[in-house]
């Protein structure tokens, strides 16, 4: 149903399995209860995982997944009543996401370009380091996911529309714009693979790899970003590729984009997951009103 109906990701379902044999493997070996589970068994399960010291998130998270299979089991006349209707869950406290500073984002792209230039032309290192530097450029000038971006196919980027279209979450496309500098490290990057590849290759992907999925990994990408972080002084526990997006998604909000734009953006199906980085917005507005209102003087004058 999630697959067909709701269009989810391969990730999502999997997340959803995690979640629910969980919550099965609590329940027993009784199977009659992976249907006719009652609201004291999700309480206790909570309780379980409370005392188990789960985050309020993974527990909201957890939950979350059991009441959608509870709606689905309605749904489908398997059972008259949601039994999840009346649980409470754990309050999350709000959290900023993390993120790289500006500066510490171009210490990230100089030194990756720097190692491009360094390696040998025409090698299997050249090809790597460009590929990286092609990753780490598109994803800083889209807030691509990292799923999207290592299965980019390569006719995303045939034009230099300066566009490029991108299927996400639920199937759905958007199109998102790139710079030119990350247009230009993508033709870079292809130049030197094709330059090692045999051009018959008929891989449809922009990053392809041997890997079972016939692209780049996310964990592959993942560990190189960790290597890069070293060489560019940063902490490689502060760096994801989330954390990039999240960057992306920051830095622009800062620099003066409005949260309707950046959510179509990102990709986001709601405007209050975009809502998250209100944050930046808060300090950009107090920024201005210290800067721009004719009071503030008389303000600061009088809190002196």
């Amino acid at each position: 149903m999630m697959i067909a109906e709701r269009g989810s990701s391969l990730n999502t379902v999997d997340a959803y399995k995690r979640d629910l044999s969980s919550f099965f493997n609590y329940l027993g070996k009784d199977k009659k209860l992976r249907v006719n589970f009652s609201p004291s068994n999700i309480r206790s399960y909570i309780a379980n995982l409370s005392d188990s010291e789960y985050s309020a998130k993974t527990i909201n998270r957890k939950v979350s997944t059991i009441r959608q299979y509870s709606k689905f089991l309605v749904g489908e006349g398997i059972r008259s009543d949601d039994p999840t209707n009346n649980i409470d869950t754990p309050k999350i406290r709000l959290s900023f996401p993390k993120v790289l500073t500006e500066d510490e984002v171009s210490r990230l792209l100089n030194v990756c370009r720097k190692h491009c230039e360094k390696v040998e032309v025409g090698t299997v290192s050249s090809a790597k380091a460009w590929r990286l530097n092609a990753l780490l450029e598109l994803l800083y000038a889209s807030g691509l996911r990292v799923t999207e971006l290592v299965s980019l196919p390569l006719s995303a980027i045939r034009s230099n529309s300066g566009v490029i279209i991108v299927r996400g979450k639920g199937d759905r496309e958007r199109m998102v714009p790139i710079g030119l500098p990350a247009f230009e490290s993508v033709t870079r990057y292809l130049e030197c693979y094709r330059h090692l590849h045999d051009k018959s290759s008929n891989s449809p992907f922009l990053f392809p790899s041997r890997s079972k999925s016939g692209h780049l990994t996310r964990h592959r990408f993942y560990q190189s970003l960790k290597s890069l972080a070293q060489f560019a002084d940063i902490s490689p526990e502060k760096i994801s590729p989330h954390v990039l997006r999240h960057a992306f998604a920051s830095h622009l909000l800062a620099n003066g984009a409005d949260l309707r734009s950046l959510q179509k953006m990102l990709g986001h199906a709601d405007i209050s997951t975009t809502q998250i980085y209100t944050h930046v917005l808060d300090e950009r507005l107090n920024i201005i009103m210290r800067d721009f209102h004719p009071l503030s003087d008389v303000k600061q004058n009088f809190e002196q």
